[in-house]
């Protein structure tokens, strides 16, 4: 029987690596960006602006892979930026809908060369054809 030690090899292992590229992509993103926003703040606003239509908390949380309470404290740091507005729904006076404002959607348009920016710099060791085979196998593993 071998020991499960002399094989396992921490440098080769998906969870160290995406967590260490993540890392590097954090960084890359965070001295990059000009607007103050995080990666997942980003996210939530260019949801926001792609939706056809406003969205519940919930479904905006689905939308960019966050829980509940991430969700709820993205949106309150957007909402204390004046980035999106919230209103209560028409047809369910339970549920509220979130919109993106003309303030946030500005924001979005300047700093969109930094997140791209960003991204390029990530990826920039790949030659053109290793990052389309990256970007396929990272939507393949979610």
């Amino acid at each position: 029987m071998t020991d499960p030690n002399e094989s396992y090899v921490l440098d080769e292992q998906v969870g160290f690596l995406l967590r260490l590229a993540y890392q590097r992509h954090m960084a890359l993103f965070m001295e990059r960006m000009t607007g103050g926003l995080t990666p997942t703040q980003f996210s939530t606003l260019y949801r926001l602006r792609e939706a056809s239509e406003p969205l519940s908390q919930n479904a905006l949380g689905r939308l960019v892979g966050m829980d509940a309470a991430t969700t709820k404290g993205v949106v309150s740091r957007l909402l204390a930026r004046d980035l999106i507005h919230v209103e209560k729904d028409g047809e369910d006076r339970r549920r509220y809908t979130l919109f993106i404002t003309d303030t946030g959607c500005r924001l979005l348009d300047a700093v969109l060369p930094d997140v791209i920016g960003s991204s390029e710099a990530t990826l920039a060791r790949l030659t053109s054809t290793e990052r389309d085979q990256l970007l396929q196998l990272l939507k393949r593993l979610i």
